[in-house]
């Protein structure tokens, strides 16, 4: 299923002594294809983050649209939207996500309990690719940021998504699991034929891509 954002704009009015608008991204438009893996790089506060928020449908436009396959995104009700990146769309936040009370495993089964049954084979074999078996039922307190980034990768990948929005993947992975992680996340769209968006500084990324964009003041090339 494609991703398609057309002409996506996120314009913020602040006061500056006077009026000012100022925009986060101008007139970005981008598609994500079954099978093949995009990295966007770019500066820290490039725009890059707000893209894919766009495009996720966790931040709405100021301009422009984005549909999946057929469906347009900012036209489906707060529910029918979550239900949707729920079922469709795999995020992968920069931040921490974890619920702090769940261990490693229930965390990455949650989202497929909200609308469904546990995903437990599922879960267990994408925290075996990524090398965090053992970790099941540890709790985040106990795990470091790699581990919990290897965590919400396992998390976006069980519920086995037309599209996965990565942001900063390997921001805190050493050399070995960001060879890993970009692999799965490589090997997951290739293999299932799925779509892949990865937000990255790392220019390690950018050898695991079919297409290279770059994000600079908001701007968007290829």
């Amino acid at each position: 299923m494609i991703l398609k954002a057309e002409n996506l704009s996120k314009r913020y009015f602040r006061r500056t002594g006077q009026a000012n608008n100022f925009y986060a991204v101008r007139s970005a438009s981008l598609e994500l294809r079954p099978g093949e893996v995009t990295v966007l790089m770019g500066r820290s506060g490039s725009g890059k983050t707000t893209l894919l928020h766009m495009m996720s449908g966790l931040l709405t436009p100021t301009e422009g649209k984005a549909w999946l396959g057929e469906t347009d995104i900012y036209a489906l009700s707060d529910a029918a939207l979550s239900r949707l990146r729920n079922e469709k769309l795999g995020v992968i936040p920069q931040g921490r996500s974890a619920i702090e009370t769940l261990t490693a495993i229930e965390n990455i089964l949650l989202p497929g309990q909200l609308y469904g049954a546990a995903r437990v084979e599922e879960a267990r074999r994408w925290m075996a690719a990524l090398d965090i078996a053992h970790l099941a039922y540890a709790r985040p307190a106990e795990l470091s940021g790699g581990e919990l980034r290897r965590m919400a990768i396992a998390r976006a990948l069980t519920q086995e998504p037309d599209v996965i929005l990565a942001d900063e993947p390997t921001g805190d992975l050493d050399d070995e699991n960001t060879r890993r992680a970009l692999t799965v996340l490589r090997d997951y769209a290739k293999g299932a034929g799925k779509a892949v968006l990865m937000v990255s500084h790392d220019s390690e990324a950018a050898r695991y891509a079919d297409h290279v964009c770059r994000m600079d003041g908001g701007t968007l090339t290829e």
